[in-house]
Order: C-alpha cells, then sequence, then structure tokens
C-alpha cells in the first residue's frame, strides 16, 4: 500500500536536481517593494492594497517561502490544477469578506467607498499598468469566456467571411465560433499547429499558410490549455496579422497571473482572461482587453462598424460613455469580487510579474527533466524551449496514448493514494486527427523543487505499480 507524502516535509534525495542546481535556475533577483509590517499589507477603508513586504536581499526561494504562507490550500494534499482553478489568498479572501459585508450593510452606494458609478474606474486605473495597457482599454469581466463571446458577437462578422482559429482552443472560442458559423455562415478554419514545434517560426508558418483574402480575424490561446505551449503572439500578431490588415482576438485564460504581459507590446487586438486561474482571483472574474477602443478596426475594415457592445446595457451610448464604460457596465455587478481581483493583482505586482512567470517557468523545467529521467518512456506534449513555455507541463507515461481510461485511474489513484491533484487533458495531434490524452501538471508560485520531486517520485512509483 502507498503511503500518502506531505512533499513539504517530504525528503527527495535521488533527485538529479539538487536544490542548489534549481536555485541557479530561479535565480536570486530581490527586489525592495515595500516598508510595511508584517508580510501583507492592511485592508483599511474599503479600499484594499494587498502587497508582499519583500526585504532586499531576499532570494527567490525567500520570497515564493513567504508567498506560500498567504494560502489556505490543504497541507496533507498538493493541488497542482491552476489550470482549472486558483486559491485565493488569504488576505484577498479577508477584504473579499470585506467588500461583502459593504454591499451587505450599505447596498444602495456602498458607504461611498468606491468612487462614481460604474464603480471600478479606480480599479482599472490601479490594474491597467501591470497588464501593459491604458485603464481606457481594460475591463473587468466574469471570466474569459464573457470576453471571447463579447467580442466574437461583437464584431461585424459577415456570411463568408474567413475566421482562423487552432486546432487546440477551448470552448471559450469553439462555442461562439460555432454559432458565427451557423447563424451566419462564417467560414471558421481551425489550423493545426504543431505539438512538438522545432521552433516560434514553425507556429507562424501555420497560421500564416491559412490566410485568405476574405481571413477576418485570427483567434488564438497565449497558452493553449491541451498541452501548456506558449504561442508567440506578439510575432503572430506583428508579422502575420497586422501587415495582412487582420485583427486578433487572445484567448488569455492561462496567460494573466502566470506571463508577465505587456499588451501594447503584444500588439493584438482584443485581449480575454481570466481573474480566478493564475491570478487566483474570486471565481467569476476576468479581465478583457480592447485596443485604443476597437479604433483599428476602422483600418483595417474600413467598409464596416468596428464593433457593437452586444455583452452591455449601453450599446446605444457607446458614442456619449465610450468603449471602457459600455463593455463595463453590464447592469449590477459583483463589485466585492471585482475588487478582491484588484487587490490580487496588486499582491501579484507586489510579488514581481517577471519573478512569478521565471519562477512558474523553472518549476516546470524541472518537472520536464525529472520526468524525463524517472520515466524515460514517457512522452512530453509541452514544448522543450523556454520561450514556448508557462507553468503547465502536460505528459502520458503509457505506452497507448488514447487510453483514457488507465490515465484516468492513474490520474485518480495520484490524489488518492499520494495526495497530489492533477488533471487529465484530450487533443489531436493534428486537426481532425485521433485524440490522445495527457496529465496536465500546474506548477506556480506556491509551489517549490520539494513538491515537483514528491510528484514526480509518486508518479514512478504508482506507474511502476499499474505495468
Amino acid at each position: 500500500m502507498a503511503v500518502k507524502s506531505n512533499t513539504r516535509n517530504a525528503q527527495h534525495s535521488n533527485s538529479a536536481l539538487d536544490r542548489r542546481s534549481f536555485l541557479k535556475l530561479a535565480g536570486a533577483t530581490a527586489v525592495g517593494v515595500a516598508t510595511l509590517t508584517g508580510p501583507m499589507a492592511a485592508i483599511a477603508g474599503g479600499q484594499g492594497r494587498s502587497t508582499l513586504n519583500i526585504q532586499p536581499g531576499w532570494s527567490d526561494d525567500k520570497v515564493f517561502k513567504e508567498v506560500r504562507k498567504l494560502f489556505l490550500l490543504d497541507r496533507h494534499a498538493t493541488y497542482m490544477n491552476i489550470g482549472t482553478t486558483g486559491s485565493m489568498p488569504k488576505p484577498v479572501l479577508d477584504s473579499y469578506d470585506t467588500y461583502n459585508r459593504i454591499v451587505a450593510t450599505s447596498p444602495w452606494d456602498m458607504q461611498g467607498e468606491w468612487g462614481a458609478w460604474p464603480y471600478t474606474g479606480d480599479l482599472v486605473a490601479r490594474i491597467a499598468p501591470q497588464f501593459g495597457c491604458n485603464a481606457s482599454e481594460l475591463v473587468m469581466t466574469r471570466n474569459t469566456t464573457d470576453g471571447m463571446v463579447s467580442v466574437l458577437h461583437g464584431l461585424d462578422l459577415r456570411e463568408g467571411d474567413h475566421v482562423i482559429a487552432t486546432h487546440h482552443e477551448h470552448v471559450a472560442a469553439t462555442s461562439p465560433l460555432w454559432v458565427l458559423a451557423d447563424r451566419l455562415g462564417v467560414q471558421v478554419e481551425y489550423v493545426s499547429i504543431p505539438v512538438f514545434p522545432g521552433s516560434e517560426d514553425d507556429y507562424l508558418a501555420a497560421i500564416e499558410a491559412a490566410i485568405r483574402p476574405e481571413t477576418r480575424l485570427i483567434v488564438m490561446s497565449h497558452v493553449t490549455y491541451k498541452t501548456g505551449a506558449v504561442l508567440p503572439v506578439a510575432r503572430i500578431c506583428d508579422d502575420v496579422a497586422v501587415p495582412n490588415g487582420i485583427p486578433t482576438l487572445i484567448d488569455g485564460a492561462h496567460g494573466s497571473g502566470m506571463l508577465s504581459l505587456d499588451l501594447h507590446a503584444i500588439d493584438c487586438d482584443f485581449y480575454a482572461a481570466s481573474g480566478h486561474k493564475w491570478q487566483c482571483g474570486p471565481g467569476g472574474t476576468g479581465l478583457l482587453y480592447v485596443r485604443d477602443g476597437a479604433a483599428r478596426r476602422a483600418e483595417f475594415w474600413p467598409e464596416r462598424k468596428p464593433m457593437w457592445a452586444v455583452n452591455s446595457s449601453l450599446a446605444h451610448y457607446v458614442d456619449r460613455f465610450g468603449w471602457q464604460t459600455a463593455l463595463q457596465y453590464k447592469g449590477n455587478d459583483n463589485y466585492p469580487a471585482l475588487r478582491a481581483l484588484a487587490d490580487v493583482c496588486d499582491l501579484w505586482g507586489s510579488i514581481g510579474r517577471d519573478r512569478i512567470e521565471s519562477w512558474d517557468k523553472d518549476l516546470s523545467q524541472l518537472t520536464r527533466d525529472l520526468i524525463r529521467e524517472q520515466l524515460p518512456d514517457a512522452v512530453l506534449y509541452t514544448p522543450d524551449i523556454r520561450e514556448l513555455t508557462g507553468g503547465i507541463t502536460a505528459f502520458n507515461p503509457f505506452t497507448d496514448q488514447a487510453d483514457l481510461s488507465t490515465l484516468t485511474q492513474f490520474r485518480d489513484r495520484l490524489r488518492e493514494e499520494y495526495g497530489y491533484i492533477v488533471r487529465t487533458t484530450d487533443f489531436e495531434l493534428t486537426s481532425g486527427g485521433e485524440a490522445v490524452h495527457a496529465l496536465r501538471i500546474s506548477t506556480h508560485l506556491f509551489h517549490d523543487q520539494g513538491d515537483v520531486e514528491g510528484l514526480v517520485d509518486a508518479m514512478r512509483d504508482l506507474f511502476e505499480r499499474m505495468v
């Protein structure tokens, strides 16, 4: 009988990569960002500012050791499924409770705490710089799907128009695209992107080859939820889309909170993101970036209306209020959740989004290295190129990559007998091809080397018991 392991206390002396090697990967940068007492700033006066009190001289290892203390995750298990949903840090959870109590006490005006209607202006002003955009370009939404639907059904797409999407898109994209095809006669082409790319150029070539004179939109994930591949979205926008006058919509569900984003530098037209996954905000929160009020649509489509605010209570007042307010206001909103999302964004900003991205990439690299070492016959589906990876690792240790039953049993026993929580994914290697299955491991800012070593040790032990 296998024994459940608590990886935070376990010793893993048989790993080929020791602690010192991992720290070389992670670096030892130090940033002094706050002068607060205690690890977190207090939430005061209904205006939360959640920041980590990083001291000068702290290594990354020390920073993330302090970060882990902020989470309420079950210490008898190791949660590695952030790609489905994250975990709110305790100080943000506390502020969320405070905000809900303000609304419950003063539902009409929230005690005047949150400024003028629609009560989000200060929030977008706070967090927009963290994502490399202007406050007038950022909308706080319910989730990624909310943003994707707002764009896809807001654009003036017509019968015969051609839309390019990748064959690894989430239903947040494929569902509204299906409606466009079925209702309007839009031609949606799902382009095969490489699962085992040799370089960034392979992605550009696949998308560029699909462009037609009638192509009106490119839809792509920043980080695919299937394999964890990080697409070179900035190059696709700059080298393929913009020169051909084609708008771009990016599904950034796994980008926000994992990657350090500069939306102006990416140069996409729309970016829909999640607040509850890698950003670890409340459920029912997200972000939508609309570049320059959709002004570039007028350049690309001079004969058409740039966009309609279909998911809005102010669709007929865009000229009066502007795009940000029109898209933001959908009637009464969950203002406590949106404020908590801004707080957790502030926390990420104080830790350093570059630092978080590097940590996530290093842990994913360590995961892949140890899988290759201890499960040498496993198939790794995550690209082994640092620029094309983030915090997700997808692989299958079994010979039959199409056998979902065995892999599901492996996933469930990994949780029940060892305490590691991961998930499975399925995808086609090429569009229309046979589906294969993989385990998907998410490593994030509340994980460390011991978590990864313990997971791979457990997977090797379980694999040897099952084959």
